[in-house]
């Protein structure tokens, strides 16, 4: 008899779209996290707050940490994480765009 299992391993793909309002104040939250980060050398750091400073998108990146998103859901360990930040031509009417992510009021379209 032939049993079907299925992995334990789930890619959870999430992509968003953000739009920088304030990037002085993005880039000051960056300083801060790199800054507080113990784990980080010292080169790294420096290294770190140079490409914060020279792109924003680097500075979200900083920020934005995929175990935050899953370490307070029950039954679920990180085992890998990869993420990237970059600078995107955006036009929400354009055919590329639209029904990727539905309307930002909450009423996201699904997939059929």
């Amino acid at each position: 008899m032939m049993s079907t299992e299925t992995s334990r391993f789930v890619r959870l793909r999430v992509e968003l779209v953000v739009e920088l309002t304030d990037t002085d104040r993005l880039r000051r939250a960056a300083y801060e996290r790199i800054d507080g980060d113990e784990s980080m050398a010292e080169e790294e750091r420096g290294h770190a707050r140079r490409m914060v400073e020279s792109d924003e998108a680097e500075a979200l990146a900083y920020l934005v940490d995929p175990f935050e998103l899953v370490e307070q859901v029950p039954g679920v360990e990180l085992a890998q994480a990869s993420w990237s930040s970059e600078h995107i031509d955006y036009d929400p009417h354009a055919a590329e765009w639209s029904g990727a992510f539905g309307d930002l009021d909450g009423d996201l379209e699904e997939d059929d």
